[in-house]
Formats: structure tokens, sequence, C-alpha cells
């Protein structure tokens, strides 16, 4: 966030703590803030149904601006419906529909974001963690580390909202912002953006609910719906409900939640489908258990004749109930999720597949970029044996393509080995984050 707009940022932060609600929200979206919003936004992502990319919208860049203001300013501005694309869900068949806006869109959805962030950042709990500023998925893990090794959780309630993003309540969301922002002008401005509709083959398709995955503002807007509905609930009713302690961490629309007690987390698991369904949503029923696990749970399960504590999913890492080498004590492992793993390996196997008659140095170099990307986000401590056993097989997908080549079918393993080494080495894991070194952003319950 540049300065200037940190500067609105803390303007408007201040008036939401002074009285309330905030008002002539609107009144800084200026050609200003726009011209910021506009300098952040990444040229390189794909353009809407207009095709404007950011290198053809900024040739004119003062002019459009001042368009786009003067309209802004007189409540005439409407956006554009957003392309509809369909992406792979990552472990399974089914698609995931994506929201492209256009670029000028962009820019509004970005301001808009911005001065949303700014009023609700001194609202949110310090139990949510998504797209905010200064917090990431690394923080999110790290908390649930920290909870289940020094508090007493002996259970996890492990939850999933079904298609979040596409059944999001217009109506209730605009109840809730109304509730926080009096300016009426800016509310409009929100109703325009979740009433502009898809675009998918060429034909227009009106929404009645849902934001669109993708767009810039769709984040912010599924942190204040989620505040309201899961957050402040679970903080000043199923606290006070439960016999022992509880806790919750959230990452947009994933999150757990951690019990003392089996008692308060099957009354939790039985009340949420009631509470999501008031508010419009409902449970992934085949994604929503209760498990027990934490320092007591090995012993507990073998007293009663059962196998090893369940592992949970979170954010891509898979935790699990395990022992330090050192002093044999309980720790919470952590790895990467089988259904990440061959995730991966399947989209480089295919990539590579398709390049396979590019020259070697060019197939290694688009590998070790898309490696790079998911060291950084995977390797964190106590995570190197995923790591490693992800880049032996990344190495068996290249060897298999490789003597696919015609020149190449001679090619040994051992041959294939040095060549590696020594010209084209493929991108080693590594840890880049000590997960019980990364800071935590709250103060403890």
């Amino acid at each position: 966030m540049l300065k200037i707009l940190k500067a609105i940022a803390n303007d408007i932060g201040g008036k939401a703590r002074r009285f309330g609600k905030v008002l002539n929200v609107s009144g800084q979206i200026n050609k200003v803030t726009l011209l910021e919003s506009c300098r952040e936004l990444d040229g390189k992502k794909a353009v809407g149904v207009d095709g404007v990319t950011k290198e053809a919208y900024v040739k004119d860049l003062d002019a459009n601006i001042s368009k786009l203001s003067e309209k802004l300013r007189t409540d005439s501005y409407n956006p554009t419906p957003s392309r509809r694309v369909m992406i792979d869900k990552p472990g399974s068949s089914k698609k995931r529909p994506l929201g492209i806006s256009c670029f000028e869109d962009k820019i509004v959805e970005k301001t808009v974001a911005t001065l949303l962030s700014a009023i609700y950042e001194t609202k949110f709990l310090d139990c949510s963690y998504g797209f905010r500023p200064g917090r990431n998925c690394h923080q999110a893990i790290q908390r649930v580390n920290e909870l289940i090794m020094s508090k007493k959780v002996s259970y996890v309630v492990e939850a999933d909202i079904r298609a979040f993003f596409d059944t999001l309540d217009h109506e209730i969301l605009i109840k809730f912002l109304e509730h926080d922002i009096a300016d009426k002008k800016h509310i409009r401005l929100i109703r325009k953006f979740l009433n502009a509709g898809i675009m998918e083959d060429g034909k227009y398709i009106e929404k009645e609910e849902g934001s669109p995955q993708g767009s810039v503002i769709s984040p912010v807007l599924a942190n204040v719906y989620l505040h309201y509905v899961l957050d402040l609930w679970f903080e000043k009713v199923v606290k006070k409900h439960c016999r022992g302690e509880s806790y919750l961490v959230r990452y947009a629309d994933d999150w757990v939640c951690m019990f003392q007690y089996e008692e308060d987390a099957r009354k939790f698991y039985e009340v949420l489908p009631k509470r999501l369904g008031k508010f419009g949503l409902s449970v992934a029923e085949e994604k929503t258990r209760i498990l027990e696990f934490g320092r007591f749970a090995s012993a507990s399960r073998k007293k009663r004749g059962l196998g090893k504590p369940e592992t949970f999913d979170f954010l891509g890492f898979t935790f699990y109930c395990g022992q330090s080498y050192q002093t044999g004590r309980f720790k919470v492992g952590l790895k990467t999720s089988r259904k990440k793993t061959r995730e991966k390996l399947k989209k480089l196997g295919e990539w590579v597949k398709e390049r396979r008659n590019w020259k070697m140095s060019r197939i290694i170099s688009g590998i070790n970029r898309s490696l790079r990307g998911y060291y950084q986000y995977f390797g964190i401590s106590g995570n190197s044996y995923s790591l490693n056993k992800l880049a032996q097989k990344v190495e068996r997908i290249v060897f298999y393509y490789m003597c696919k080549r015609s020149q190449m079918r001679k090619l040994t393993w051992e041959k294939f080995g040095e060549i590696l080494r020594k010209y084209l080495p493929l991108e080693k894991p590594r840890i880049y984050v000590e997960i019980r070194k990364c800071p935590t952003l709250f103060a403890e319950g």
C-alpha cells in the first residue's frame, strides 16, 4: 500500500473508531487515489471482456483517469461484467470459476478495497489472517501450531464452506457494510460491482449472489462477510458456551477450530450448519469432521484400542501428531498435503510433455521458476522430507520425457544425473520459513 493510500487509510480508520460509522468514503475516490491504484496493478494479469491491457490504458492515462473520476463523482460509473474462465480445482476433477475484471474496473476495485481495508482493520479480530496487511499464510499455520502445542487442545473441527464465493448473499453483505459505513454513494458503488454479472462464452449471466473469485475486491468483501458470520459469533457466543478452552484460526474461507473438550467440539459441529444457513451458506459435509488431536490424543486412543491420531489439512499442509527427535516429547508435525504434491507433479508432467522438444536448458529453466515458488511456500521447517521426495519425482519426470526424444534414447539415469549436476541443475529444496520462529501478531487470549 503506497504512502498516499496509507494516509487515507489512517484517516478513515480514525473516523471509524471515533464515530462508529464512516461518512463520505466515496469522497476519497479521486484522481490521486485512482492513479495510485493504477500504478500498483500488475500489467501482466489476464484482461477482461474489453481486451484492454494496462499498457494500452496508460498510453492516455491522464485522460482516462479524468473520465473515470468524473463518472464516479457523478455516480454514472457502471462496471463491465467480468469474464468467467474455468480453472482446475486442486485435488478434484471439477473446475473452479474465476472472474476477470476489465482493467479500468480493477482500478476502481483496488481503490475501494483499500478503503474497505482501512475501515475494517480496526474491527477485524486477531483470528483472521487472509488478505490483511502484514499477515500471511505462514503466520496462520504458525498460530495453529502454537495453539495445539501450548494450549489445552485435544479436539479439532476441520470445516469447509461449500462454494463460499459463489453463494455469498448480496443483501446480507450490504447490511453488514451499512452497519459500518453511512456513505450511501459508496454502498451503491459496491452494489454495482456485486450486480455487474459475468460473461461466459459470449453470453451475459446475471448474478444475484456471490462475488467472483479473482476480482480485486472479493477478498475484502469475503473477510467482512465472515467477520460477522463466523469470527464474531465464535468469539462472543461459542466461547461463552464452551466448558473448556476454544480457538479459531481463519484464512479467508479456510479455517479450523480447536477445543479442549469433545463435548464442546460436538456442540459446535452440530450448531455450525444452522449458523451458516442463516446467512445463505452451507457446510461441505464431506470436508467437515471432528478429530482427536493434540498432546494427549495418542495416549487416549491407545487406551481405547484405537490407532494413531488422525491428521487434518490446512492451507496446503497436513498437520500430524509427532515426537521430537531430541526429547521424545509431543510436537505438531507439518508436511505438504498429498493433494498438493500430486497436483504439482501432474502440472509439471503435463508442462514438460508439451515442451519436450524444447532445448533442455529452456525446459529446466521453466521448471526451476515453478519449483522456486513452490519451495518458497512449502519450504517450512520440518517439511524437508516431502520437498526432497517431490524433487526426486520431478527429476524422474524430466528423465522420462528426455528419453522420448530420438537423440536421447540411449540416455542412462547416471548420465542424466551427471548432466543435471554439472550443467543444468534443478532448483534444490530449501527451508525458507522457520515456522516456530514465524512472528505472531496478536495478544494471547
